[in-house]
């Protein structure tokens, strides 16, 4: 059974409400499942959100049965399960309502009411009157109230409404406060406003309501964490927010950074202890939820959030890590990463072998080879920030004097077949030695690359058991700039795991499969040095 009424939060002083099973579904390529909700739930209550808004009962089927199965699966450590729905309709009461009932029937301790704050919205969306729409309110806020649930009211298009009608936007906020809500949430449901315009307003509405104030920011002007911590500052105490901003058209505001700026930036302790240090973790397990690739280059957890490639920030941060880092990436679950370039200079080597646990020393003549080594390359074409694998077999054979082979090919070959009924088989002949044995082998894929990659694989399986945990994950191609059309340089960025790790290699070629295979090569020799298998080559 859940605990939803016995979940431990924080502090109820201040809320972290997560509306990510909600508001963030609505994101264009989004569909979750009953099953994706669930996971996502547990990932929230994980992470220590005080409440999880897991959708509409009553409004369509997915939503009741979350509610159902939550109940019978999922016990809470932390937060309370929310169910959101609408006022009552106009002329008719909160008791009587379906709408209003299923959210009873949804057994959540917590509902949300979205409630119209909005003039225009009233009189042409709900066709009642301003009146009216005061008392669906009151009528609905106190029959929740009633049935012992805790009650939150989100007043849609507030800022707009407030901007329209002050007076009205205040007198359904302090509607639903007199009528037993617990908070009243002010809604940019548009997206439109900019953080000093959310904190004058929230201030103001604070001072002439006495109501206890949440934000709900929209990302249309790209400031919807900042109108959210905007809002904070002017005294509201509980903040709406998505898991990495999913959410209608551009999104909401970003639940990872606004909790960690709460905690690291404005010292409030909104997580449990421990937990803060999870928002990576958490970040990218969502994103696999939903299916979508974790953005690189998000706030606190993106891959890049903590990565430096210019000579300079090198330089200073082999000097204090803290001079280009606005704090320690491992208070949020990440690391910091130093990336490898034709900007690279020593002290990028330096550290980059200091991550990757290879000692350089003093050796500077060594270091100095590297940058050159890395300069020539990527002069003509190589990419080593996206390829660390690739600079990593470069790194380890300019250190050790030789390059770790495993296997030495001697040639290959791709015949692609094409057939009359529109068809294609592709056919890969890989002729490689390893331990002294030569391999001939032979293998069809779905493209010349896979069939390669098939061939490669049944040749040294044999050989090297530990390559059958090995996939192809991520294939890229890039024609250079400056080429020549269907002549061009290529260059091929391969993704590979084994279950437990990825990693990227790198393949520049005029051809595009001879830049695969280098890719391919490079990747299947980085599995083997990841399993602690020693070089026969």
């Amino acid at each position: 059974m859940t605990t939803n009424d016995q979940a431990t939060q924080v502090d109820d002083s201040f809320h972290v409400f997560d509306t990510t099973l909600r508001d963030g579904a609505q994101r264009e390529g989004i569909n979750l499942t009953v099953a994706d909700k669930l996971t996502i739930a547990r990932h929230l209550d994980d992470f220590g959100v005080g409440f999880i808004e897991g959708g509409w009962p009553g409004a369509n089927p997915r939503d009741t049965e979350f509610f159902a199965r939550a109940r019978r699966e999922i016990t809470f450590r932390h937060a309370q399960l929310v169910a959101f729905g609408a006022t009552r309709r106009a002329g008719g009461s909160a008791a009587e309502d379906p709408q209003v009932k299923a959210l009873l029937d949804s057994g959540a301790p917590v509902v949300t009411l979205v409630a119209k704050a909005h003039d225009r919205h009233v009189e042409l969306a709900l066709r009642t009157t301003l009146d009216e729409n005061l008392e669906m309110v009151r009528d609905t806020v106190a029959h929740l109230r009633e049935h012992g649930r805790r009650v939150f009211v989100d007043c849609e298009h507030f800022f707009d409404g407030y901007k329209a009608n002050p007076a009205y936007a205040k007198a359904v906020v302090g509607t639903a406060y007199e009528a037993g809500a617990d908070v009243v949430v002010l809604c940019d449901t548009n997206g439109g406003m900019l953080p000093a315009q959310v904190q004058a307003v929230v201030a103001t509405v604070i001072a002439d309501t006495g109501a206890r104030i949440g934000i709900h920011a929209q990302d249309d002007t790209g400031c919807a964490v900042a109108n959210t911590l905007a809002a904070v500052d002017a005294g509201a105490t509980h903040v709406q927010c998505t898991a990495n901003g999913y959410g209608e058209r551009v999104g909401n505001a970003n639940l990872f950074p606004v909790v960690a700026a709460l905690e690291l930036k404005y010292g409030k302790r909104v997580l449990p202890e421990g937990a803060l240090a999870e928002t990576t973790r958490i970040s990218h397990a969502i994103a696999e939820v939903v299916n979508l690739t974790p953005s690189t280059h998000q706030p606190y957890v993106g891959v890049s959030a903590f990565a430096h490639k210019a000579g300079l920030h090198a330089s200073a941060i082999k000097v204090d890590p803290d001079l280009y880092q606005h704090i320690d990436p491992e208070q949020v679950g990440n690391t910091m990463r130093m990336l490898v370039s034709d900007m690279a200079g020593r002290a990028s080597i330096e550290l980059k072998g200091k991550e990757l646990g290879i000692d350089l020393g003093d050796d500077r003549e060594l270091v100095g080879r590297v940058v050159e080594r890395v300069k020539e390359r990527e002069l003509a074409g190589y990419t080593y920030e996206a390829a660390d694998a690739s600079f990593e077999l470069l790194l380890r054979a300019e250190a050790e004097g030789r390059a770790r082979r495993y296997f030495r090919t001697e040639s290959w070959r791709v015949i692609v077949e094409d057939r009359p009924d529109g068809t294609h088989a592709n056919e890969a002949t890989v002729k490689l030695w390893a331990k002294g044995e030569r391999i001939l082998a032979t293998a069809e894929g779905n493209g010349p690359v896979n069939a390669l990659d098939q061939a490669l694989r049944v040749g040294l399986e044999k050989i090297y058991p530990q390559l059958a945990k090995l996939e192809l994950i991520d294939y890229k191609v890039r024609i250079l700039e400056g080429g020549h059309g269907t002549g061009s340089t290529t260059r091929v960025l391969i993704s590979t795991g084994d279950g437990t790790a990825e990693w990227s290699t790198v393949g520049v070629a005029d051809n595009i499969i001879a830049a695969s295979w280098q890719a391919l090569e490079d990747a299947y020799t980085y599995g083997l040095l990841r399993a602690g298998i020693e070089p026969t080559e």
